[in-house]
């Protein structure tokens, strides 16, 4: 009798009569990019293991078996001592072979009651549980990093832009803290992505469920999953988990994005806000003056990279009928690129962020330029009892004159402002600092440097929470 197996040369050989061609078994592997999930994997063979025991599936030696097995084959890959074959097309099956050669028989018994299709399935849950875990943590500590430059950044003066051109002046810390509330979102987003990552398709076999007596919510209790899913067609081919994920991941790294495309424009010569230190920079191959802001620029540059992912993930899934499809497998690099870019950028924003130095005299120059503090004055006349619109008139009109005499409203005499409206009094001058207007905005979310330092320990009291 012909080994089918052998002649096949994989595990699901029966059907075939001829050898998959040695191109297509390259082309169809996934084992290359899935052995990361080699952990899981083995987790989630366990787990299904004890569960096939408690409903006499399998007997408790033959569990026993099982899991001594695979704890070994956990040590190996553990080791780099685990031969990995592209004939065997993926971590799933790499793994299982390897227990057979083991234990013999009764490792070919631990695949009842389930189909690749829930066990990749399971797996991509399960490494994506953990990793999201780990991105929390990750972005956790970049939030205290801000939190610690801002306490420090609470009073340091700065001007707040819109479109780019100098608007009011605000603090280098409440900007700070706007990178703060931004972060503070995404470590929302990602709880609530973790929300619908936790959920067990095993059991769900290959579409349609198992004739097995098994016990789905004992695996999942075992797992650490919320529950078992409630459809097995939706549970193979769901993928929903991922996308949102990389949803989640393109919306941090354009949180990234936006910080390093101003710290790129601060550290220039024609800003100089902020100083990065060296380890944080390189240096130009032709000329020798150059400090380039490398990691944010890169940042900024991988932030495509990831949008691409969520494009390709869409795209994938978009015609797709039920239940699971080859296709699937292309699910896990953009996957697994997007995790790896996130967790560097965060890496790497987590240690720079801490680390940055503000120019306060450079930040302080360039807010007392623009006419920042004329909004300031336009309050100052309403407060004098002129109607909101007609201040904007005067102010406008003062500004111009400024324009034209080379001079900042602070700048002005009395007489050259009262010329504006005569309701302008001396202490005018007291809203017109740069210190007095941002201390006047003394309100929660607002720039005085007192809020600044409550916003800070706010966040503090909410971080000691996690």
């Amino acid at each position: 009798m012909t080994d089918t197996n052998k002649t096949t040369n994989q595990q699901w050989g029966g059907r075939f009569s001829e050898p998959v061609d040695a191109f297509v078994a390259r082309f169809t592997a996934s084992v290359e990019f899935d052995q990361r999930m080699a952990k899981q994997d083995i987790q989630g063979s366990i787990a299904h293991g004890k569960m096939l025991a408690s409903v006499g599936v399998l007997t408790a030696e033959e569990r026993d078996q099982i899991i001594q097995g695979l704890t070994e084959i956990e040590g190996e890959i553990e080791r780099g001592e685990f031969e990995w074959s592209v004939e065997l097309e993926d971590v799933h099956m790499n793994i299982e072979a390897r227990l057979t050669q083991k234990i013999g028989i009764t490792g070919k018994k631990l695949h009842t009651g389930r189909s690749r299709n829930d066990q990749v399935a399971t797996d991509i849950r399960l490494y994506m549980r953990d990793e999201v875990d780990f991105l929390m943590e990750e972005v956790t500590r970049l939030q205290q990093g801000i939190l610690s430059l801002a306490e420090k950044e609470a009073d340091t003066i700065m001007p707040g832009f819109t479109h780019l051109q100098t608007a009011q002046p605000v603090t280098f810390g409440h900007h700070l803290m706007a990178w703060y509330e931004m972060m503070q979102r995404d470590y929302e987003r990602l709880a609530d992505c973790r929300k619908r990552i936790n959920i067990l398709p095993l059991g769900a076999a290959a579409l349609a469920g198992t004739t097995y007596p098994i016990d789905r919510h004992m695996t999942a209790e075992l797992l650490g999953f919320e529950r078992p899913t409630y459809n097995s067609l939706d549970s193979v081919s769901d993928r929903d988990f991922a996308i949102e994920f990389t949803a989640t991941a393109s919306i941090i790294m354009m949180h990234m994005s936006r910080w390093a495309e101003e710290m790129v424009m601060w550290v220039s010569a024609q800003f100089n806000f902020i100083y990065l230190p060296d380890r944080f920079c390189t240096g130009s191959s032709i000329m020798p003056q150059k400090k380039n802001p490398d990691v944010p620029e890169l940042v900024r540059g991988k932030t495509g990279r990831v949008y691409g992912h969520l494009m390709g993930l869409l795209t994938l899934m978009k015609s797709q009928c039920l239940a699971y499809n080859k296709d699937n497998q292309e699910d896990k690099e953009p996957l697994f690129d997007t995790v790896d870019t996130l967790k560097g950028s965060l890496r790497a924003f987590a240690d720079m962020i801490p680390a940055i130095e503000s120019r306060k005299e450079h930040m302080y120059e360039a807010a007392r330029r623009g006419f920042s503090t004329a909004t300031d004055l336009a309050d100052y006349l309403v407060r004098h009892g002129v109607a909101f619109r007609d201040a904007h008139e005067i102010v406008g009109k003062a500004v111009g004159y400024g324009v034209k005499e080379g001079k900042d409203l602070s700048e002005m005499t009395l007489e050259e402002l009262q010329s504006f409206g005569d309701m302008i009094e001396a202490d005018v001058f007291d809203v017109l600092t740069l210190e007095g207007s941002v201390a006047a905005r003394n309100h929660i979310g607002g720039t005085a440097p007192a809020q600044v330092l409550e916003a800070v320990e706010r966040a503090k009291a909410d971080l000691a929470k996690r």
